[in-house]
């Protein structure tokens, strides 16, 4: 392992970090790097690998300093998407360049510099209170967040709740501001459903298309349908759900023969008037008012949710306030994160860094920031533990 950085330095710690390729579901030695930087902070850690029949292997880090009530949760994902085309980057996506006032490199935004600024800050809340009140700080960590998710963050809670280890309240260090450090708070999250619409006809001759029956006119008539109509007008904090279609395929090489099918592809992102189910039913009732045959497939990898406004989001708003001086709005926009499953553990709420770069060739945050989002998470276990929940 590389020299360790000071846990209390959260931009020599995201450099660090950085620096490991832990492309899903590789560890590539940054839970190593924040087990030793948390062991030394005085935090008892677990390391967590779990796996599932036709399922890889997951590395998961559990760490918790304290005891007893209020408990205070930290998750997150130490895992990246691939960077892409190199040749695209200006840097090395591994190098954790800082050049110009900005940290560069693969999961810079999402997450690993949030990751090091609460573990910063951490280290600061405790050094600042070495007769600090009974309660307990834990991080929840996975490398499994960026694919199938399925033997990260969801079997940790498992995990903790066979434990009787259940947190007060929760924060995600997701990239939640789109543009300016301070704008944001997830409080919820839209559901997402995929699908597969199949429209089926009969394979001819494209010269004589009355003996045919050409499925690419129904599929088309039904997409447009699916594209227009509106699913519903939104809820109090959510946008109204949509669907997005993200291919159409007919597979046909012959420019004489009228195909047997056609398919599409598409997303929804729905809100919390809807379930999956019901989305799925809104789509068959489209397809069926344009008649003909056809064939759906769906998955849903996640249903909407809300953690209404609270003590938790109102401890961040005010610590985000007080270092920025914003007001940050309580949103539910974005894709799914694993907020999803630790809000049937306790209360959640996300917060972290300027997410305009994320997955993106040459992703990058502010130095800035990283001295901002700090300050902020220090606030917040200042409020925290200011009084009991």
């Amino acid at each position: 392992m590389p020299v360790l950085p000071p846990a209390a330095d959260p931009l020599q710690l995201a450099q660090a970090l950085i620096r490991c390729e832990s492309v899903t579901p590789a560890e590539a030695g940054a839970l190593g790097l924040i087990e030793a930087c948390l062991r030394g902070l005085g935090f008892t850690v677990w390391r967590l690998p779990f796996t599932g029949p036709g399922t890889e292997t997951v590395d998961n880090l559990y760490a918790r300093i304290g005891d007893g009530h209020p408990h205070f949760c930290f998750a997150g994902h130490t895992d990246v998407v691939p960077p892409g085309d190199r040749a695209g980057w200006s840097v090395d996506p591994f190098a954790a360049v800082v050049r110009d006032g900005r940290l560069y490199g693969r999961g810079a935004a999402d997450m690993k510099a949030a990751i090091a600024c609460f573990i910063a800050a951490t280290a600061r809340f405790l050094a600042a209170r070495p007769d600090r009140r009974p309660g307990a700080v834990s991080i929840l960590l996975t490398a499994d967040e960026e694919g199938p998710a399925v033997n990260g963050t969801r079997r940790v809670l498992e995990w903790l709740k066979a434990r009787g280890d259940i947190p007060d309240g929760c924060l995600v260090g997701e990239p939640t501001n789109p543009e300016t450090l301070g704008e944001m708070i997830k409080i919820g999250r839209r559901g997402s459903l995929n699908g597969v619409l199949t429209v089926t006809g009969r394979q001819g001759h494209a010269a004589y298309p009355e003996l045919a029956d050409n499925p690419i006119p129904r599929l088309l008539r039904v997409l447009i349908r699916l594209n227009d109509a509106p699913i519903d007008h939104g809820t109090e904090h959510f946008e109204p759900s949509r669907l997005t279609l993200t291919t159409v395929d007919v597979g046909n090489p012959a420019t004489n023969v009228i195909p047997a099918s056609a398919a599409a592809g598409f997303n929804v992102r729905f809100n919390d008037s809807q379930t999956a189910e019901t989305v799925r039913a809104w789509i068959e009732q489209q397809c069926r008012a344009v008649g003909g045959p056809f064939h759906l497939t769906t998955t849903s990898s996640g249903e909407a949710f809300l953690c209404p406004p609270s003590r938790l989001s109102t401890i961040v708003a005010g610590a985000v306030a007080a270092v920025t001086g914003r007001t940050p709005a309580l949103t539910t926009t974005g894709g799914t994160s694993d907020a999803r499953f630790i809000k049937d553990l306790c209360e959640v709420c996300e917060f972290g860094m300027v997410g305009a770069t994320a997955h993106q060739v040459d992703e990058q945050v502010a130095v800035a920031d990283i001295d901002r989002l700090t300050a902020i998470y220090a606030a917040v276990l200042d409020g925290f533990f200011a009084s009991d929940p």
